[in-house]
């Protein structure tokens, strides 16, 4: 009977002790403030002091640009967080940092839920269905303003790049202008005619002449007896010229 009890008191005895520490643990942890991930949210606090005004109160355009600034800065604190997490979880496996870091983290992911579904409460409040695209318009108004601090920061990038390299001076390029083409004669226009202009016909057929046609004079035309092949005397007569003949010299 002893040696059952003893294992048995054994695994009370553990577990109990576990489930102490725990039990202190956690509510030692749930008492323990962690650092804030991020610093105030000075843009947030600027919309609740215009929306406690009542003496004027602030013009509603005033207000949604405030909630739009609101907006920008979640949303530079969400790419922050969505960079920061993995390189984080790395460095926390390998034991590089400490849980405090990263539970600071965990906690600012929470608070940035919760501030998203305000703010996209508070300008489907203003416009119906603005909470759906504002964060899309913060955004790209983020993304303005950087490209407009990075103009506005080109002279002195550039002082400072000249003063380090030395100001090289530029080669000057002697552009001459291009001979102005000479302007083309106009051909006149030939003016339509006002009747149609009948198509030229093709050259018509030689009609075909019949064998037993003969001309005027008793002669057929060549074709004729070529066709046929056969000529008659009178047509040989004719056609066939006579030897011119001697004169007949006189006999004295």
């Amino acid at each position: 009977m002893a040696s059952v009890l003893i294992p048995v008191l054994y695994v009370f005895i553990v577990f109990g002790s576990l489930l102490l520490f725990s039990y202190f643990y956690r509510r030692r942890n749930a008492r323990k403030v962690y650092e804030p991930y991020f610093p105030q949210h000075h843009e947030r606090d600027v919309y609740f002091s215009l929306m406690q005004m009542s003496d004027p109160p602030a013009p509603e355009s005033l207000l949604k640009a405030a909630l739009v600034r609101r907006a920008m800065t979640d949303v530079t604190r969400i790419i922050r967080l969505r960079e920061d997490k993995p390189a984080l979880q790395n460095l926390l496996q390998k034991g590089s940092i400490g849980d405090d870091l990263w539970n600071s983290l965990l906690a600012a992911e929470k608070e940035m839920e919760a501030e998203i579904l305000e703010v996209a409460a508070e300008a489907n409040a203003y416009v119906e269905g603005w909470g759906s695209v504002i964060f899309q318009t913060a955004t790209e108004m983020m993304h303005n303003e950087k490209m407009r601090a990075l103009v506005e920061q080109l002279p002195s990038i550039r002082a400072e790049a000249e003063l380090k390299y030395g100001k090289a001076a530029l080669p000057k390029l002697n552009v001459e202008p291009a001979p102005a083409a000479p302007a083309l004669p106009v051909a006149p226009t030939t003016p339509q005619l006002a009747t149609s202009v009948p198509s030229t016909p093709s050259t018509p057929a030689r009609p075909e002449t019949p064998s037993s046609a003969k001309s005027s004079n008793g002669l057929a035309p060549p074709s004729a007896g070529a066709e046929s092949g056969t000529f008659s005397d009178s047509d040989r007569s004719v056609s066939t010229p006579s030897s011119p003949r001697s004169p007949s010299k006189s006999v004295s």
